[in-house]
C-alpha cells in the first residue's frame, strides 16, 4: 500500500514478482499530494523509488513540490489507461529524493495552510462574495497556494486575489470544485461506520436521482439518504443493478386484491425474496403472497371472480438429493473411527473388574443366570466324580 491515510491507495500486486534481466524499468511514476490529488511524472535520470518515498518533483509554475510516490513500474501503465492519459504528454520531470531540508519547509508550509484557509475566508467575507473557502494547499517551496472553494456560480474574485497576494506575499491561484470533490479532499467517516469512498477508492462521481431509493424501497428521508457532501449518496448506485433485473418480476400494476372477505392492499414487497405483502383494512396481520399467487389472484379480479379469504401458505421447501460419492480407496487409508469399538469393549472391561457389583446393579443381575448355570455344571461334573470314585471303591 502507498501509505496509511486511505487516500486513493493503490495496491502494487507486481513488487513480489521477480522481473527479467534485461527488463527496463517504466520510467513514469504516480505521485500523490495533499487530499486526493494525483499526478505522473517522468523519472528522467532513473532514480531508484519506492512507494511512500517523498520527492521534489516539478510544478506547473516555477520551484519545487513535495509529494509522495503511489505506484511505479509496469501498472502506471494502467493507470495511465485508466486516467486516459497518454505517456508522450508526461513532461513534468522528477527532480530528487526529497531531502531533510526540503521536508522541514515542506512541514512549514503545510503548519500555515489551517491558519491561512481562515484568514481566507475573513477576507471572502469582508468582500461579500457569495463562496466557501474549503480547503488551501501550499506548494513544497511555500511559494505558491491553492485555494479549493465551492459556489453556486460564478464568482468575481480578482478583487480577493489581491488583498490575498498582499497579505500573504504568495503566487494565489483559486480554483472551484463540487460539493463531492470538496467532501473527497476533506475526508470523513460515512453514516456505515467507514471512511467515505469518494475519499478512499471511488473517483469516477455518477448522478444519483431519487429513483434509486425508490427502486430498493427505500424511505425518502433527505437526512438519512444524503451524504456529507449535501447530495444523494453515491452507494445509492451501489445496488441499482441488481434490484432492477429483480423488479422485472415482480408485478407493478397489483396494489390490491378483492376477495370475498374484504379488499386487501399491498403493504410491502419484498424484491429478492419474491414475495408481497398485503392486508385488510384494520387487520394487524400482514398476510405474505408469491408473486405467481398475486398474479394468479389478479387475473380472477379481472375476469370478475372473488376468491375467498387470503391465506397463507408456507412455501414447501425443496429437497436436494445428497449424492455419494461411490469410490474405490487406492490410498490404504483406514477410517479415523477405526479404534472406536475397541475403546468401548476396554471400557467395559475395566468397569466390570475394576468396580465393585454395587455399583453395578444391572449388570450384576443380568449376569445371575450365568452364574447359575455355571454352578450347575460344577455340581454335575462334581456329582459325576464321586459316582465313579465310589465304582471304584467296590470293585
Amino acid at each position: 500500500m502507498t501509505s496509511g491515510c486511505n487516500k486513493l491507495d493503490v495496491y502494487d500486486w507486481l513488487s513480489d514478482m521477480d522481473l527479467p534481466s534485461n527488463y527496463k524499468p517504466f520510467n513514469i511514476v504516480e505521485v500523490r499530494f495533499k487530499g486526493s490529488r494525483k499526478d505522473f511524472y517522468v523519472n528522467a535520470d532513473n532514480i531508484y523509488l519506492e512507494m511512500g518515498e517523498m520527492i521534489a518533483v516539478e510544478p506547473a509554475t516555477g520551484g519545487f513540490d513535495i509529494g509522495h510516490v503511489s505506484l511505479t513500474g509496469e501498472l502506471v501503465r494502467l493507470q495511465l489507461k485508466k486516467n486516459k492519459v497518454d505517456p508522450e504528454s508526461v513532461v513534468k520531470k522528477v527532480y530528487r529524493k526529497a531531502s531533510e531540508s526540503d521536508i522541514a519547509k515542506y512541514n512549514a508550509a503545510k503548519d500555515l495552510e489551517w491558519e491561512t484557509m481562515h484568514r481566507a475566508r475573513k477576507l471572502a467575507l469582508d468582500l461579500g462574495l457569495s463562496m466557501k473557502i474549503s480547503d488551501v494547499d501550499y506548494q513544497g517551496d511555500k511559494s505558491k497556494a491553492t485555494f479549493y472553494y465551492t459556489a453556486d456560480g460564478r464568482v468575481d474574485f480578482r478583487e480577493l486575489i489581491k488583498r490575498m497576494a498582499e497579505a500573504f506575499r504568495i503566487r494565489i491561484e483559486m480554483r472551484q470544485i463540487g460539493m463531492r470533490q470538496e467532501a473527497s479532499r476533506l475526508g470523513g467517516i460515512g453514516s456505515c461506520g467507514r471512511e467515505l469512498c469518494c475519499s478512499t477508492w471511488l473517483t469516477d462521481f455518477k448522478t444519483v436521482s431519487t429513483s434509486a431509493a425508490r427502486y430498493q424501497n427505500l424511505s425518502l428521508n433527505t437526512l438519512k439518504l444524503a451524504g456529507q457532501c449535501g447530495k444523494l449518496k453515491c452507494c445509492l448506485n451501489y445496488e441499482l443493478d441488481s434490484y432492477m433485473d429483480a423488479l422485472k418480476d415482480i408485478p407493478n400494476d397489483v396494489d390490491r386484491i378483492e376477495t370475498l372477505s374484504g379488499v386487501a392492499y399491498l403493504q410491502k414487497t419484498d424484491i429478492f425474496k419474491k414475495t408481497m405483502w398485503f392486508s385488510y383494512p384494520g387487520a394487524e396481520n400482514w398476510i405474505p403472497l408469491t408473486i405467481d399467487k398475486v398474479r394468479e389472484l389478479a387475473q380472477l379480479n379481472k375476469g370478475g371472480v372473488k376468491p375467498e379469504a387470503l391465506e397463507y401458505v408456507p412455501p414447501t421447501p425443496e429437497t436436494k438429493k445428497v449424492s455419494v460419492l461411490d469410490y474405490e480407496n487406492v490410498v490404504g487409508q483406514d477410517s479415523l473411527t477405526r479404534l472406536d469399538e475397541r475403546n468401548k469393549k476396554r471400557k467395559k472391561k475395566k468397569s466390570r473388574n475394576g468396580k465393585p457389583a454395587a455399583e453395578q446393579p444391572e449388570k450384576a443381575v443380568s449376569n445371575a443366570p450365568r452364574n447359575e448355570q455355571k454352578k450347575k455344571r460344577r455340581f454335575n461334573k462334581n456329582k459325576g466324580r464321586g459316582n465313579n470314585d465310589n465304582k471304584t471303591d467296590k470293585e
